[in-house]
């Protein structure tokens, strides 16, 4: 689906994490078409069901489409976080309740640093978290958040530090077509 939606994008990428990459997930490209939104969305909810969260919660922006379609099949309640000074942040009268069951929804994870955010605001509401369900996890396997993790998509994606660039990475100009 990446492919035909024309989200897998080849070339020379800066990630939000300040990793340079060959290989960008542009998600919004693939869930900008509600068909693949419902695929996705459908897959992440079969996958997470059992948790029977009460509430999804999304950072934003990556998160929300994927998140909201996740909560709609799994009939629950969808809230966000989103950015504030540089931090993700509970807003819009959004509440968390005391042992309130909390699934985190995101769409492509490498270093899971919005996903921690996340996790750290349910925590401090004293909500639970019962899981994290993505599309695309690009951790290489590093990924660690000390919740249940579910990806629908598991890639090896070869990242680098900007001091230590592949000569071939280091001739093409870099973007950094994320969110910021």
């Amino acid at each position: 689906m990446f492919k035909e939606t024309g989200a897998l994008l080849q070339g020379h990428f800066i990630l939000r994490s300040g990793l340079h990459s060959r290989q960008f997930f542009q998600c919004a490209l693939a869930l900008q078409h509600m068909p693949t939104v419902e695929r996705l969305g459908g897959a992440l909810a079969d996958r997470v069901r059992s948790l029977a969260p009460a509430t999804v919660i999304a950072p934003a922006m990556g998160g929300l489409v994927l998140g909201q379609e996740v909560a709609r099949q799994l009939r629950c309640r969808f809230i966000f976080a989103e950015k504030e000074e540089g931090r993700l942040v509970l807003r819009r009268g959004f509440q968390i309740a005391q042992g309130e069951r909390v699934l985190v929804a995101e769409d492509v994870v490498t270093q899971g640093g919005r996903v921690q955010e996340t996790i750290e605001i349910v925590r401090a509401r004293g909500g639970e978290v019962v899981g994290v369900a993505m599309a695309v996890d690009r951790s290489n396997g590093r990924l660690s958040l000390g919740t249940p993790t579910f990806a629908l998509l598991q890639l090896q994606v070869e990242t680098f530090p900007p001091d230590q660039l592949p000569p071939d990475l280091a001739a093409i100009p870099a973007i950094k077509p994320g969110s910021k």
